[in-house]
C-alpha cells in the first residue's frame, strides 16, 4: 500500500476473522487424525474409510465449477453460509453413521462442501472488500487459519487424553458446533455496496455487478488469467513439499529422525500465526505490486529448495543437519507468508465481478491439482535422487516467479496494484483476450451463459 493512503475498513470484518478462526479450530481437531478419527467415529475398517475419502474427495474435485457458478448466481455470501450449514450437519451425522453407505453419503456431502469452501471464501473476500483490504484479510486470514488449526490439534489431544477415542465422537460434534458457529459469524459480514448504484464491481465501479454473468467461456477465453493460474500451479507444488516431500526426504535420503518433520510443521505454524499479518502489511505498505511480491515469495521458495539440495548432496551431522533444517524451513515460510496474500488479492482482483466465481474455481484448480499430483511426483523423483525433487520444484519456482512479472502489463492495473499510484491516472482494465466475450456476454440474454 503507498504511505499516507489508509485502507478501507471491511464491514463485519471481525466477525468474519472470528469465524475463520473458529472453523480453523474445527478443521484442526480432526485433519491430524483424518483416518483414525474417521475409524473410530463409523467404527469401519481403516482400508474402508481410506477408499471412501479418496472416491468423495475425487468427487468434490468434480463439482468446484458447480461452485464457481453458484457463487456468480447467489453471491458469495449466501453460498458460504450454505458450506458452513452443510459441513456443521456432516460432522454431526458422522457419529450416525455406522454403516458403509451411510458414511459414504455423509463423507460425499462434506467432502463437496470441503473442495468447494476455498472458492467460496476467496469469492467472499472480492465481494467485501477492495483494493489493499483484500490483501490484508488474505493475510489474517492465513494466519487465524495456522493459528486455529493447531489450537485445535490441541484440544483434541487434550480431549484424546481425558475420554480415550470416545473423544473421537466429542470432537465431531464439536466440529459441527464450531462449523455451525462460524456460519453464525460470517452471517453478519455484508457485501460492499454504492447505495444509488447497487454492488461494486471487482474494480470498485458501481454498478458493474448488474452484468449478466457469462460461463465459463469467458476464463477460457482470459489468457492473462490462465497464464496466472499455471504460474501458480507451479507455486502450488512447492506449497505441497512440506507435508508430501519434506517428511520423506528426512527419513529416506538424510535418514534423519521423524521428530525433525513435526519439528519443522511447528516452525512453519508458530511463524504463519505469528508474523504472517505483519510480513504481509509491509509488503503491502511498500507499494509492492503484487505480481513482484508474489514472485518474490517464489524465489524464496526456489532458495529454500536450493538449500535442500546443498544439504542433501553435504548431508553433515545431525546436529548441523538440524539448525540447516529449521534455517530452510524459516526461508521457505517467509516465502509462503508473502506469495499467499498478494497471490491470493492478485486473483480476485484479476476476476472480473459478474464471473468471479468462475474465475475463481479456474484458479482454485491449480492447487488441487497441483496437491493431487504431489504424492506420486516426489515419490518417483526421490527414488531416483533425493535431491531430483527439489531440483524440479526450484525449476518450477522460478518459472512461477518468471511467469508473474511477464504476466504483469497484461492483467488489470486494479489486480497489480493494491492502491493504484496516485500519480497515474485511472485506466480502463487491460484484459483485451476477454474483452469481446464480455461484450458479448451483456447482449446476450441471461439464459445462454454456460457453466
Amino acid at each position: 500500500m503507498v504511505k499516507g493512503m489508509r485502507e478501507e475498513r471491511v464491514a463485519g470484518e471481525r466477525s468474519l476473522l472470528l469465524g475463520v478462526g473458529i472453523s480453523a479450530i474445527g478443521i484442526g481437531m480432526y485433519i491430524p487424525f483424518s483416518l483414525v478419527f474417521f475409524h473410530h467415529v463409523t467404527g469401519l475398517s481403516f482400508a474402508l474409510v481410506g477408499i471412501v475419502l479418496t472416491a468423495t474427495g475425487l468427487a468434490g474435485l468434480a463439482v468446484m465449477p458447480l461452485a464457481g457458478s453458484a457463487v456468480d448466481r447467489f453471491g458469495a455470501r449466501k453460498v458460504n453460509l450454505l458450506l458452513y450449514a452443510v459441513r456443521a450437519l456432516g460432522f454431526a451425522l458422522y457419529p450416525l453413521a455406522g454403516s458403509l453407505p451411510a458414511f459414504a453419503a455423509v463423507a460425499l456431502i462434506t467432502a463437496l462442501a470441503d473442495r468447494s469452501f476455498p472458492i467460496v471464501q476467496q469469492s467472499l473476500i472480492g465481494e467485501v472488500a477492495r483494493g489493499g483490504a483484500r490483501d490484508r484479510l488474505q493475510a489474517s486470514i492465513r494466519a487465524l487459519q495456522n493459528a486455529g488449526m493447531g489450537a485445535g490439534a490441541l484440544i483434541v489431544s487434550g480431549v484424546l487424553a481425558l475420554w480415550g477415542t470416545d473423544g473421537f465422537t466429542y470432537t465431531a460434534w464439536g466440529n459441527a458446533v464450531a462449523f455451525a458457529l462460524a456460519g453464525l459469524l460470517v452471517s453478519r459480514v455484508k457485501p460492499l455496496r454504492d447505495h444509488a448504484n447497487g454492488p461494486l464491481g471487482a474494480d470498485g465501479a458501481p454498478g458493474s455487478a448488474k452484468r449478466p454473468p457469462a460461463g465459463y467461456r469467458m476464463v477460457l477465453a482470459d489468457r492473462p488469467f490462465l497464464g496466472l493460474t499455471a504460474a501458480n500451479f507451479l507455486t502450488a507444488l512447492g506449497y505441497s513439499a512440506l507435508s508430501v516431500l519434506f517428511p520423506l526426504y528426512i527419513t529416506t535420503w538424510l535418514h534423519g529422525p521423524d521428530s525433525l518433520t513435526g519439528a519443522a510443521f511447528t516452525v512453519n505454524t508458530a511463524l504463519c500465526a505469528g508474523i504472517g499479518v505483519l510480513i504481509a502489511s509491509r509488503v503491502r505498505r511498500s507499494g509492492a505490486r503484487r505480481t513482484r511480491s508474489a514472485a518474490l515469495g517464489a524465489l524464496l521458495f526456489a532458495a529454500a529448495f536450493v538449500g535442500q539440495i546443498v544439504l542433501g548432496t553435504v548431508r553433515p551431522g545431525q546436529t548441523a543437519t538440524l539448525v540447516a533444517l529449521l534455517v530452510i524451513v524459516v526461508v521457505y515460510t517467509v516465502g509462503e507468508l508473502v506469495h499467499s496474500p498478494s497471490g491470493g488479492a492478485l486473483s480476485v482482483s484479476a476476476a472480473p465481478e459478474a464471473v468471479r466465481g468462475r474465475y475463481l474455481a479456474t484458479y482454485q484448480l491449480s492447487y488441487s491439482l497441483a496437491t493431487a499430483l504431489a504424492p506420486s511426483l516426489f515419490t518417483g523423483l526421490l527414488a531416483l535422487d533425493g535431491r531430483l525433487p527439489w531440483a524440479f520444484l526450484t525449476v518450477a519456482a522460478l518459472g512461477a516467479a518468471l511467469a508473474l512479472t511477464r504476466l504483469e502489463g497484461h492483467l488489470p492495473p486494479e489486480a497489480v496494484h493494491a492502491t493504484p499510484p496516485s500519480s497515474t491516472p485511472p485506466q480502463a482494465p487491460t484484459r483485451a483476450p476477454a474483452e469481446a466475450p464480455a461484450q458479448a456476454v451483456t447482449r446476450e440474454p441471461a439464459s445462454t451463459a454456460t457453466g
